[in-house]
């Protein structure tokens, strides 16, 4: 005779029930939450991309802000696509070029790099092209990138940049520019006051001093413009110069003003104060943004930004101070 389980049992056994074909749906439907039959991952930033790698080489000095905003903009971009990167400068050419064959030597997926002296990273690009490592370009280094073989390049065009710097300088209506050079033979800094020159009515003259010494910068400067009280203008071709600038012009009791490429929170408080007449932003960030995901693309979906021919420009933006609060939340947070 079968008697009927008691009604608690009966609800048990229902509640299992349920249970059992819940867990079935969720191992048939596994492949719909991204698993694929044969278990692997299909999203794909853990997929195609996955335990991608990645090396970053630049020029940068040690100690360099803009170089920060380059890596945390790589390192957002790493975040985002699964990427295991890895950053490393030198701002001497055989050294930085010591790293592009290191990276090699590592197996590296691809390989970003500066091109600020291009004759000392033929060599090693070339290396990493016959070890099938695709190799793209960033912030120096844009007429020099498609004949090294580079993939793709992420920058200003600097004689632009230096030309338009010119134009500004003749609204502002100066008549003598002093364009400071923080490192002799770096490519991209010679483009700017090169173009500043053509375009300028004014006079322009080069100051060369040591970039890895604020102190003597900042000396130099002022010693320049007690010599030539003629100089109403100071161009320098980075932010943290720029802000030397400043001290350099008051030292000397001079009333040149002041000028600068680059950008970061300093120099934003200074063209909100009016110390620094306007700013050259070339969107670091940006650039070590677009590097490593442009790597990314092209592994996971060939792509190839300005179809290998064209440069990706990301700038020059002129900030100055009735647009500078545009952008001082970012420069706050570390990212402008």
């Amino acid at each position: 005779m079968n008697t009927p389980p008691p009604p608690h049992t009966s609800a048990r056994l229902t509640r299992v029930a349920a249970l059992v074909s819940a867990v079935c749906l969720l191992v048939a439907g596994c492949s719909v939450l991204g698993v694929g039959d044969d278990g692997s991952d299909a999203d794909p930033v853990s997929g195609p991309g996955g335990g991608m790698k990645v090396a970053l080489v630049t020029h940068g000095a040690k100690g360099d802000a803009f170089w920060d905003l380059v890596r945390k903009g790589a390192e957002a971009a790493a975040a985002k696509d699964g990427i295991d990167l890895t950053y490393a400068s030198d701002s001497d050419a055989a050294a930085q070029a010591a790293l592009v064959r290191d990276a090699v030597r590592d197996k590296v997926d691809g390989i970003a790099v500066t091109l600020a002296k291009p004759a000392a990273m033929r060599g090693p690009i070339a290396r990493a092209e016959a070890a099938g490592i695709p190799v793209v370009g960033l912030n120096s280094g844009i007429d020099a990138w498609r004949p090294a073989g580079l993939l793709e390049y992420f920058g200003q065009d600097e004689s632009v940049a230096g030309r338009a710097v010119g134009d500004k300088l003749d609204e502002v209506r100066a008549k003598h520019a002093l364009c400071v050079v923080h490192e002799r033979g770096n490519v991209a800094l010679e483009a700017r006051c090169a173009g500043v020159r053509k375009t300028f009515d004014g006079d322009t003259d080069n100051l060369y001093v040591d970039g890895s010494d604020m102190n003597a910068v900042t000396a130099t400067i002022a010693s320049r413009l007690r010599q030539d009280s003629s100089i109403d203008e100071v161009v320098t071709l980075g932010a943290q110069y720029g802000l030397s600038a400043v001290k350099a012009v008051a030292q000397a009791g001079s009333r040149a003003k002041v000028a600068t490429f680059d950008l970061n929170k300093d120099v934003v408080k200074a063209v909100q104060g009016g110390d620094v007449q306007f700013a050259v932003d070339q969107q670091p960030y940006l650039q070590g943004y677009l590097a490593v995901d442009a790597l990314w693309l092209y592994r996971t979906n060939g792509n190839v930004s300005g179809g290998g021919t064209a440069p990706v420009l990301t700038g020059p933006a002129f900030v100055t101070r009735s647009n500078v609060s545009a952008v001082a939340r970012f420069a706050a947070a570390g990212t402008r």
